[in-house]
């Protein structure tokens, strides 16, 4: 426990000037660096461009804006501050329980890129406090990057000087890792010891950084949370997109767009989501996965992220990155909380169809898996698998060949909105920063959520981040995917179990299936 009282300040240098933090709770936190100069003015849509140096001491007792975004149900749900927004958001947040660390034995690093479906969060939401983490012995790391279309709008093929636009935030988080590489030890940290963790749309980056040749060497680990290497959109669709955008918004060139208020393009933004959450079958169609709700999302665009991604890091461009990868059992509960479930067996049997070739014998999979399944329940199993849990299991085997692979299941079901959401996507983000007596999240986990599996969840990914072996009080030995005969999966519930390819038969109906839906970018 560090003997500095709360409050008191603590000086650091970096490449571009010195920062001065707090120190809180016994440790040291350094919020609102920069990591890149303001994406404004001739930078918009740009890739990040080095921050400009300061003389004497910056401040760095406050976070700074967040990304430009729209209001959401995170807000609704935790009291977020969507509105504190600002296109000069590129900076990143530090916590460490000893700034002189690397002088005696540097420490882990722990990098969090947040989800929200790349257009939503920031790395200053109260769910990434680094706290715990410091106070474990880790330097914890939590970035902004852009969203939407400032950080996914692909203008490319409207004016080839913005080449790369559409993975600017891809882009963001590379020169928050490289900010790492060159300043951490000034923290304590171990620049060749860096983990990169996050979930859902933080998740699926991380796969994609797994896959991108720009982002080799910047870090050792990987943990992914609900998400893989399905997100990114194929150049085609990408466009598609951007025509969209550029119509809700009323502009007819890249200029117009460049030159256009922020408001403007949130609320272009804002129209386009909604015409595809009115519409989401049409659109689901349209790009050949879920995911074509969404209104931005990574570009396959054959530089920063390769064609097919998933490919990529089957051939190795991952190679030596440890991970530990899972998903949630029940993710699309959260999404059914905002979509309405199929009425009767038709409409049921209607939404297979529009997700796989054969729905008949999907059907018949899933029936099986899942006895006596409500209509609802079996809709989400479907979406689960394709969006989340079926693109984890390719993640594993593209890349158990080339470095120490472990993968998990989420079990543990909450009893909030009457048990709705049960073991729903981001469930698991209180465990693993373990921040359940934070009484602003029993809304979204309840009261009674067991703090041994928060404690064990952290230590288990403290572990991992240290070590490469995740390991903690309460879990059994957790075997390395492809070193047995068998699929070894810790399923994370309140007794933490090692089990044996937990749904198999439905795996294998992927399998067999052949869809390329979860596998790459539509």
């Amino acid at each position: 426990m560090s003997a500095h009282e709360d409050g008191t300040p603590v000086v650091v240098a970096t490449g571009a000037g010195s920062l001065r933090g707090r120190w809180q709770d016994g440790v040291a936190r350094f919020a609102g660096v920069p990591y890149a100069a303001p994406p404004v003015g001739d930078l918009r849509f740009r890739a990040p461009a080095p921050v400009d140096p300061w003389t004497g001491e910056r401040s760095a007792e406050a976070f700074g804006p967040i990304c430009p975004q729209n209001p959401s149900m995170m807000d609704a749900l935790f009291g977020g501050d969507s509105e504190r927004w600002d296109e000069d958001c590129l900076y990143l947040n530090v916590w460490t329980p000893d700034p002189e660390a690397a002088a005696t034995g540097p420490l882990p690093v722990m990098v969090w890129i947040h989800g929200g479906g790349f257009e939503m969060g920031s790395g200053s939401s109260p769910l990434y406090d680094g706290t715990h983490f410091a106070s474990s012995g880790v330097v914890l790391v939590s970035l902004n990057y852009r969203l939407g279309a400032f950080g996914f709008l692909e203008l490319g093929h409207l004016d080839a000087d913005l080449s790369g636009s559409g993975n600017a935030g891809l882009l963001d988080q590379i020169a928050a890792l490289e900010w790492v590489q060159s300043n951490i030890a000034n923290f304590g940290g171990d620049a060749a010891n860096v983990t990169v963790f996050g979930q859902s749309a933080g998740s699926m980056s991380i796969s994609l950084l797994m896959a991108s040749p720009r982002a080799t060497g910047l870090f050792r680990r990987a943990i992914t949370q609900s998400g893989a290497a399905n997100a990114a959109r194929a150049v085609e669709s990408a466009q598609g997109d951007t025509h969209d955008f550029l119509a809700a918004g009323g502009w007819s060139s890249a200029a117009d767009v460049r030159a256009a208020p922020t408001a403007d393009l949130l609320a272009a933004h804002a129209s386009l989501s909604g015409a595809r959450v009115a519409d989401p079958e049409a659109f689901i169609r349209r790009a050949g996965t879920p995911l074509g709700f969404l209104a931005f999302r990574p570009v396959a665009d054959g530089v920063v992220v390769p064609s097919d991604p998933l490919a990529a890091i089957a051939a190795g461009s991952a190679a030596g990155v440890t991970l530990l990868a899972g998903s949630t059992s029940q993710e699309w509960r959260l999404f059914a909380l905002m979509t309405p479930s199929p009425a009767d067996e038709d409409a049921l049997r209607d939404r297979f169809a529009l997700l796989v070739d054969d729905p008949d014998a999907a059907l018949a999979a899933y029936r099986d898996e899942y006895p006596g399944a409500s209509l609802a329940d079996l809709d989400g199993a479907l979406l689960t698998d394709m969006v989340f849990r079926i693109p984890t299991v390719r993640l594993v085997d593209a890349q158990s060949a080339h470095a120490p692979t472990y993968q998990y299941l989420w079990d543990w079901k909450s009893d909030a909105f009457g048990g709705m959401i049960g073991a729903a996507h981001a469930i698991d983000i209180p465990f693993v920063f373990d921040l359940l007596e934070d009484h602003r999240l029993h809304v979204f986990v309840g009261a009674d959520a067991p703090r041994s599996l928060a404690r064990a969840t952290n230590e288990a990914w403290i572990a991992f981040a240290s070590t490469g072996v995740p390991a903690a009080d309460g879990l059994t030995e957790w075997p390395t995917i492809g070193s047995e005969a068998t699929r070894p999966v810790m399923v994370l519930d309140t007794e933490p179990s090692l089990v044996d390819d937990p749904n198999g038969d439905t795996r294998r109906f992927w399998d067999a299936a052949g869809s390329t839906m979860p596998a790459s970018a539509d």
